[in-house]
């Protein structure tokens, strides 16, 4: 089912404004994939509708319908709880969802109440029709009460302009007790200062993904409140001596696990009151010199007029013509989408607070967090190699400083908010570190990141390295998911003996060499595929090619990571029985038919996001497409990943297949529709594919312009008859980094 689009307002847009080809919207329905409110490229803050209050617990267990709320927003939900300020887009496990403001007239409601009732709380009723989504702007009408609701950002503020419809008493709630995967114990404490009768600071810890977590903020409004006051949900006996003290109206300090708070103004028909809310991951000061510096002054246009400049700016790195505007819209949606995460993580004088949770000075690069690296190694930050140079160069040294903080000295897995939560397998900081060093974009001590690397892959206590060191395999009887990291580790290796190659280092070179080799010990040729290894050397007895549940693998079965051996393609093949049998055994997964039962018990997966057996809704096949290309059969690659281009990304709320995964599930599509991916990133080639664009100009940071052009290219013209790069004839069916780079021009023949 294709679901409408969003209502874009084109007021003050022109021809040149790429914003007007972005939908925030398309990918909100099913899964909560994205987030569909204002932000800035890169922003910390993400200022965003939620549109429910569901727990992460029910019952004591697990609350599977949390999952849909990842990002906060459902498409089809029919009401909206508050805007809070902080999200992430679709990583299938959440957190955040800190600061939750909502605007409210009439009867002072301190609960959220039910979408089912909503007037029996503070939440309220909208309508899609009234919604509207663009880069760094969001707006919606509160039917409940009549307010326009209208947000905006810079990096570290988000900006709220609240119109009230008739004069009288209004309510501006801040509920500090909401968040996203919320449950009763989320909030480790929270407090709140009325500084002035405009100034308010504060901040909230919690306990979640990231496991200790605090964020401070300052909230400046643009008229004196007139009463404030809070409602504290906090179950101590212990009470102190605070009683002495009416805490509950105009009193200026706030405190407690579970507060929500509100704040009165007395408005005039059609009055707007605005709110400035800056964050720091430091301290209220930090927040405060936050606010000054980005968002001087009250004006809203001109706020968000900046912010889609800066839009523009970014999403101009790449200017693409395509065969129809559907085709431009998802393109530039999913390049919107690569440009959401990692996120800003210090003020704006450099200060950060670090995985040791002490307080950092960025000295040299802005400091980054948000790394769902199991997700974006494979095309996110190589597609910022090419368009995101400097950017991708600060990200790995804020991978560094990680390291550096860490009591482990091991590099992060999925870090945020100066946390490791150690979410997914693999150590795949190290392809990152690895391809933005041999690319050019990242001016650090090569010994030290080797050494890095070599301490991350030589952790023996972290998710089965250990056995892995001593055995060459994971045994799925000592440690799950273990076919899976016995290849991940494999692939990994083979990027630090690349790197140490390269920076001659000959010991390391040969040492993880041997290790990139792992992948052949959890291959059963008997069956033709990877299989779980025990410890006793043996093969796991009740095995299923075709489940994903206890089966050795995660997020995948045996088909999908059969085929995950990027750095040895060759040697695969010739393991699968030679290019023939490895092309029919392509074409099986593409045209098989999975039954519903492999895949009900991975609640990230649904039948929108397959293709046969081929699982695009999930990473690790992510490549798979192009490994045609490896079999001398490149035009069956140009056909898949012509049709999945066709097929699984729409101009529409459900226009994902699966979660964006910090921005992979995006990055795929573009560097796609440009011709080509990075199947092995930490090697300099990329696969061809089939191009969606029928032109596109990459204004490189270097001062360098490459254009691409696909000559003849459309929906029957799929299949690449020739390439040319400034002229000479490309006979291989890949490109070079260099040659992307050097700029030129890049001709693609298409044909049938």
């Amino acid at each position: 089912m294709l679901l409408c689009s969003a209502t874009l307002s084109l007021s003050a847009q022109t021809e040149n404004d790429l914003t007007r080809y972005v939908n925030p919207l398309a990918g909100t329905y099913k899964m909560g994939h994205t987030f569909p409110g204002a932000t800035v490229p890169f922003g910390f803050v993400q200022l965003s509708p939620d549109t429910d209050t569901v727990g992460y617990e029910l019952n004591g267990k697990y609350n599977g319908e949390v999952y849909r709320y990842c990002a906060g927003y459902q498409y089809d939900d029919p009401t909206i709880v508050g805007f809070s300020h902080t999200h992430f887009s679709g990583t299938g496990h959440s957190d955040l969802g800190d600061f939750l403001i909502m605007p409210t007239t009439g009867e002072l409601k301190m609960n959220p109440g039910t979408d089912d009732k909503p007037g029996s709380g503070y939440r309220s009723r909208f309508s899609h029709s009234t919604e509207k989504a663009e880069p760094a702007y969001y707006s919606v009408m509160l039917d409940d009460y009549g307010i326009k609701a209208e947000l905006t950002a810079t990096t570290r503020v988000g900006i709220h302009k609240y119109t009230f419809p008739k004069a009288g008493q209004a309510h501006i709630l801040l509920d500090l007790m909401s968040g996203i995967y919320n449950f009763p114990d989320k909030n480790v404490w929270t407090f709140l200062r009325v500084e002035n009768d405009t100034l308010v600071t504060g901040y909230r810890q919690t306990n979640g993904w990231a496991r200790t977590r605090t964020v401070y903020f300052a909230m400046s409004f643009s008229k004196p409140i007139s009463h404030y006051g809070q409602k504290k949900y906090d179950q101590s006996v212990y009470k102190g001596f605070w009683r002495k003290f009416d805490e509950t109206k105009d009193f200026p300090e706030m405190a407690g696990r579970q507060i929500r708070t509100w704040f009165d103004f007395d408005v005039k028909d059609g009055e707007t009151v605005m709110v400035k809310f800056s964050l720091s991951p430091v301290s209220t000061t930090g927040a405060i010199k936050n606010l000054i510096a980005e968002t001087p002054g009250w004006n809203f246009d001109a706020f968000r007029k900046k912010g889609q400049e800066a839009w523009n700016t970014e999403l101009g790195k790449i200017k693409v013509e395509t065969t129809t505007d559907e085709q431009k819209r998802i393109f530039y949606t999913a390049l919107y989408h690569t440009f959401l995460s990692p996120v800003t993580f210090m003020d704006v004088d450099g200060m950060y607070r670090g995985l040791d949770q002490n307080d950092h000075q960025a000295k040299g690069f802005t400091n980054y967090t948000v790394f769902s690296l199991w997700d974006t190694y494979r095309a996110l930050h190589p597609l910022f190699n090419i368009i995101q140079p400097k950017r991708n160069g600060d990200m790995a040294k804020s991978m560094m400083a990680h390291y550096d903080q860490s009591v482990q000295k091991m590099l992060p897995v999925w870090s945020h908010y100066g946390n490791e939560n150690w979410c997914m397998i693999g150590y795949h900081s190290v392809p990152v570190l690895v391809d933005t060093y041999i690319k050019g974009n990242l001016d650090m001590d090569p010994k030290k990141l080797l050494d890095a690397m070599v301490k991350t892959a030589t952790h023996s206590s972290y998710d089965g390295i250990g056995y892995y060191m001593s055995m060459g395999y994971v045994p799925e009887d000592k440690n799950g998911s273990s076919v899976s990291k016995t290849i991940e580790y494999a692939y990994d290796d083979w990027c630090i003996a690349e790197f140490a190659k390269k920076t001659g280092n000959q010991a390391v070179y040969e040492q993880f060499k041997a290790r990139s080799e792992n992948f052949k010990n959890v291959y059963d040729p008997a069956i033709g595929f990877m299989r779980p290894k025990l410890a006793d050397g043996t093969w796991k007895k009740e095995f299923s090619t075709m489940s994903t549940h206890n089966q050795g693998f995660i997020e995948g079965n045996a088909w999908t990571y059969s085929l995950f051996v990027p750095h040895q393609v060759d040697r695969m093949i010739e393991m699968m029985g030679g290019p023939k049998i490895f092309i029919r055994h392509l074409d099986s997964l593409f045209t098989m038919k999975l039954d519903d039962s492999f895949f009900a018990e991975t609640e990230d997966i649904t039948r929108d996001g397959l293709i046969g057996n081929y699982v695009h809704g999930n990473e690790p096949g992510h490549h798979i497409p192009y490994l045609y290309n490896w079999a001398g059969a490149p035009k069956k690659t140009q056909e898949r990943v012509r049709m999945i281009m066709e097929t699984m990304y729409h101009d529409a709320p459900d226009g994902l297949c699966g979660n964006d995964d910090a921005g992979q599930m995006s990055a795929w599509y573009v560097l796609s529709a440009l011709g080509f991916y990075p199947v092995c990133p930490g090697s300099d080639q990329y696969s061809i594919g089939s191009p969606m664009i029928k032109t596109a100009k990459l204004t490189l940071e270097n001062g360098k312009t490459l254009e691409i052009e696909a000559v003849n290219q459309s929906s029957e013209n799929i299949h690449v008859t020739k390439v040319t790069v400034n002229g000479i004839n490309i006979r291989r069916n890949y490109l070079t980094h260099k040659e992307l780079m050097e700029g030129g021009k890049i001709i693609f023949v298409m044909g049938k």
